[in-house]
């Protein structure tokens, strides 16, 4: 019988082989997935010779890589940041693989279908840097936060540290625990597009107290896409025995990193963001020896102590969502994490340049490479961010992101690798106009 250290062996080999040769995991979807695939492997092929700051302005590769997906020209979509569309490859896995699970299903889905995602599971612990066997296969970047924010024992009194700017849902499950349990939520406020980070740094070493057990910590803010200093705080955090939380929804597959460059104890993560796979899939890692210590968000049997998959007993679910996920993961490699991470970056730069000599116009994230990467945010003084947002829509069709927070307001941008320089001139041109004129009154 193979054991379970050789299985996942020839699990990570299967995957390598399919991430080289555009086999593998495509093999179980169609001739259409690998036709896909191979054009933007070819495409990949072409620009070898460039480093990624280079390959990121040669729009004959990146009209490849717009091609690839069947997104609409009739709106300009700059909020990728909430969910992005999938590469046509991704959709037509997780159409077939869907076919395929109606075919006999509870035979097809649990026996043949379903075993397969430990492939999926090894090509994500690759993407992430870490063991398959810290790795959960979840629904979304909060299921994954919530297993951890509610599955860690913690007793009335204990402190858990966390930002004004973190993602709404987080603050409100640590409030819950809040009154149900008498822990204390501790937040600060964090400035924004601040100089350099070690201000960042300095304010939650501030904020540790005596009671302190667990940093939440957000690796990309999602309001304005600010980097977060993960690993200064992680390690800050280590020294003083209080465990870390990193909630990377927005971080993954955006910006080139692995699991050692943050060095934190747990990460969630949404797979439909940035990794461009289907909708409702998301990505939890456990460090191996603290798997034992976190309760599951739904009841695992106790034989299941130390097993990540104890996270993913959720009930009956589609495997074909999961599957698909594979072919996100090839789609990712295919075009390179830091070939990715410039271009986005190169995007976000292109529209933040153009506007920002503009009058009026201001901004809330940082110009700093290390501190933003694809999401930009930005305002223009007298000009209602909600009103500036349904005007975009309503007269150009162009959707993006209105931002209304205690501490500052503006319009989230969010272009995507599909997007189009073209497309991001015609957001300026637009926004140029209202930055000289006013608002039009509609």
């Amino acid at each position: 019988m193979m054991t379970e250290e050789l299985k996942h062996d020839v699990d990570r080999r299967s995957f390598l082989s399919s991430v080289g040769k555009g086999f593998g995991l495509m093999a179980m979807s169609s001739g259409v997935v690998g036709s896909l695939f191979r054009e933007v492997e070819a495409a990949g092929t072409s620009i070898g010779h460039l480093s990624p700051i280079e390959a990121a302005a040669d729009e004959d590769y990146w009209a490849t890589i717009q091609q690839a997906f069947s997104v609409t020209r009739g709106i300009i979509n700059l909020n990728n940041g909430g969910v992005s569309p999938s590469p046509r490859m991704v959709t037509e896995a997780f159409v077939r693989y869907t076919w395929q699970q109606e075919d006999a299903t509870a035979y097809t889905m649990w026996r043949i279908l379903e075993p397969q995602s430990e492939t999926v599971r090894t090509g994500l612990a690759e993407m992430f840097g870490c063991s398959p066997e810290e790795i959960a296969i979840t629904r979304n970047a909060s299921e994954s936060l919530e297993i951890l924010l509610l599955g860690l024992d913690l007793k009335k009194g204990d402190e858990i540290l966390a930002n004004t700017q973190d993602y709404p849902r987080m603050l409100t499950t640590l409030r819950q625990r809040e009154l149900r349990e008498g822990l204390k939520l501790n937040l600060i406020k964090i400035p924004i597009a601040p100089a350099n980070t070690d201000e960042i740094v300095a304010l939650y070493e501030k904020a540790i107290t005596p009671r302190t057990k667990v940093i939440l910590l957000s690796h990309e803010i999602n309001l304005t896409g600010q980097i977060m200093p993960v690993r200064k705080i992680c390690d800050l955090a280590r020294a003083r025995g209080i465990e870390t939380i990193v909630d990377g929804a927005h971080a993954f597959a955006q910006i080139d990193f692995k699991r050692d460059d943050i060095q934190c104890d747990y990460y969630g993560t949404s797979l439909h963001k940035w990794t461009y796979a289907p909708k409702g899939t998301g990505l939890l890692y456990v460090r191996k020896d603290k798997i034992a210590k976190v309760w599951a968000l739904m009841a695992s049997e106790d034989k299941n102590r130390n097993d990540i998959r104890k996270f993913e007993e959720i009930g009956t679910h589609s495997a074909a969502m999961r599957l698909a996920i594979g072919e996100a993961v090839l789609f990712h490699n295919a075009i390179g994490s830091k070939r990715k991470e410039e271009r986005l970056r190169f995007l976000a730069r292109y529209w933040m340049n153009n506007l920002k000599s503009l009058p009026k116009v201001g901004f809330n994230t940082s110009f700093d490479p290390k501190q933003s990467c694809a999401i930009g945010n930005f305002k223009i003084d007298g000009v209602d961010p909600v009103g500036l947002g349904s005007y975009l829509m309503d007269k150009h069709k162009i959707f993006t992101t209105p931002i209304v927070h205690d501490e500052f307001t503006g319009i989230r941008i969010t272009p995507n690798v599909y997007t189009t320089l073209w497309e991001l001139d015609r957001f300026c041109n637009v926004v140029g106009d209202i930055a000289r004129k006013g608002l039009p009154k509609v």
